[in-house]
């Protein structure tokens, strides 16, 4: 199967997985979804979060999620709790439609190696 073809269907696995669990009926989208990665990884689920938390929230999953590509490294918890990253590496420039498919790519990376999906 091409690579291409492949991340395809687990992103639709992914997508569907957490929709189902965390959707309403609804289907998250790419930001949804790495918001509902920062919440994970922050491990505090049960709360409201005011807006420029659910900022850093998503900026706490892209750095987990970019990680392992070398572009940012786990530096400590603060006195909160919250994970603070150091940027390793700048990302390239890329179009929107890049962005997107290194997101879904890393994205979908995270859930195999939770065995989230297969």
């Amino acid at each position: 199967m091409a690579r291409d073809e492949q991340l395809k269907q687990r992103w639709e696995a992914v997508v569907t997985k957490i929709s189902d669990r965390f959707g309403d009926g609804e289907t998250l989208d790419l930001e949804a979804i790495i918001y509902l990665i920062g919440v994970q990884e922050l491990g505090k689920i049960k709360k409201k979060y005011k807006k420029d938390e659910k900022i850093n929230l998503m900026h706490i999953a892209i750095c987990k999620l970019l990680e392992p590509y070398g572009y940012y490294e786990f530096e400590y918890f603060d006195e909160d709790g919250w994970p603070h990253y150091k940027t390793l590496e700048h990302l390239p420039a890329l179009k929107a439609g890049e962005q997107s498919v290194l997101m879904k790519e890393a994205i979908v990376n995270y859930f195999l190696e939770s065995k989230f999906i297969e």
